[in-house]
């Protein structure tokens, strides 16, 4: 445990070495000193290490790596939107401590609550609902679906991604029999259906990706799962003919060049960026990252390997896939099966997000309108990866708790 807390502190300060450089070269970029870039560095830096040591001493068994990994990916974004927009990085820095208090409900609910019951029928209804709604109301704003409450502005699928893998893990941890998942499968065509209709792709394939692979693994029916991924590759098919929308996304897709005036713009564009950057990058605050239509949101990973490099974007991969493989080790430590079920897909649904848009931004798959977790500007974006983090945090510190519980009944000792 020692080492790990030690290698974890070598993290820690590498990051906030890595934030305060930046910032600091920000508060100098126009040739004068910027005091008040280079303070709000400072404010966010002490922030952090605050966050991470209370949190380490009031959940002791909190996984470490997981917390440092999203911190870092904050810290990420949140230069490259200062560097863009400083009111933009204003913005996230609020969104971010939002997050941080609404990680800390979810750590304890999941900590304490076994598989919610007969509640998780409300969960399904309120997500329905939702959707429905956001099909009927919302307006669509940069390809996502916005509704507006007042002076308050909020993404409803963000939130609903929650209670389907709360709805999922339910479901999967006590049915048995798959006759009796027909209303989570009902659900699920509810959900991905409305979605597509919505013309909100990213979620949509978001929604379907993480049912697809949760289901295989809580169930290793081969047979249902092929199915299931024949009918959703079906209802693409049936989506590219019926809706234009989803006609253009692939068109421009298979050659954004031929329309680089026009709708392939963006895409061309960020491709632009991305080889612009080469290995090490233009440097911080020498790129054109702005040039990059929604760069703050969609293509903020274009505009990170512009200025920062290739290498720099390949370490933020890197840092994805170790928060998968800490994720599924926490499930696999978990001791339930809802526990398990619900970490895994908590891990599953950030993992996809990320490397959807990802995967849109370099061109491998059609661009979807979906934001990189913990890095792109946007609330309820940042607040649903903490929420979820939260859940996977709360299944590690209930991991912690009864292994030391089990250790003091043998009259063991932790090290």
């Amino acid at each position: 445990m020692r080492v790990k807390r030690y290698g974890a502190g070598a993290i820690l300060t590498f990051m906030i070495l890595f934030l305060v450089s930046a910032m600091t070269l920000l508060s100098l970029r126009d040739g004068g000193f910027d005091g008040i870039m280079f303070l709000k560095g400072v404010i966010i830096a002490a922030v952090i290490v605050l966050q991470y040591n209370i949190f380490g001493v009031v959940f002791r068994h909190i996984d470490r790596v997981s917390l440092l990994i999203a911190d870092f990916l904050c810290i990420i974004g949140i230069v490259m939107l200062y560097r863009m927009n400083p009111d933009a990085g204003d913005r996230q820095f609020i969104w971010i401590l939002i997050g941080n208090a609404l990680m800390v409900v979810a750590l304890n609910v999941v900590r304490k609550a076994n598989n919610f019951g007969k509640a998780n029928w409300v969960f399904m209804i309120i997500g329905v609902f939702m959707l429905g709604v956001t099909l009927v109301s919302a307006v669509t704003r940069l390809d996502a679906r916005i509704l507006r409450i007042g002076p308050f502005t909020f993404q409803p699928s963000e939130f609903v991604k929650v209670l389907f893998l709360i709805v999922t893990a339910y479901f999967l941890s006590v049915r048995q029999k798959i006759r009796d998942l027909w209303p989570y499968f009902l659900f699920t065509i509810a959900c991905v259906g409305m979605l597509v209709l919505s013309r909100d792709l990213g979620a949509a394939m978001l929604f379907a990706g993480t049912f697809l692979i949760v289901f295989y693994v809580a169930t290793g029916n081969a047979g249902v799962t092929l199915l299931s991924l024949g009918a959703f590759a079906g209802g693409a098919l049936l989506s590219y003919r019926i809706f234009d929308h989803v006609r253009l996304r692939v068109d421009v897709w298979k050659d954004p060049w031929a329309e680089y005036g026009d709708r392939g713009y963006q895409i061309v564009q960020g491709l632009l960026a991305i080889a612009s950057g080469g290995l090490l990058g233009t440097g911080l605050g020498s790129g054109m990252p702005t040039s990059i239509p929604v760069h703050e949101t969609d293509y903020i990973f274009a505009a990170i390997a512009e200025e920062f490099g290739s290498i720099v974007a390949i370490a933020v991969i890197g840092l994805y896939t170790v928060f998968i493989v800490r994720g599924i080790l926490i499930a696999m430590e978990a001791r339930t099966k809802f526990s398990k079920l619900l970490v895994f897909g908590a891990t599953c649904m950030l993992s996809l997000q990320s490397f959807i848009i990802i995967g849109g931004v370099i061109k491998l798959i059609p661009l979807t309108g979906i934001t990189m977790p913990f890095v792109s500007l946007g609330g309820s974006s940042m607040m649903s990866s903490m929420i979820l983090l939260g859940i996977i945090e709360g299944v590690a510190v209930n991991n912690g708790e009864l292994d030391e519980a089990e250790i003091a009944e043998m009259g063991g000792e932790i090290g």
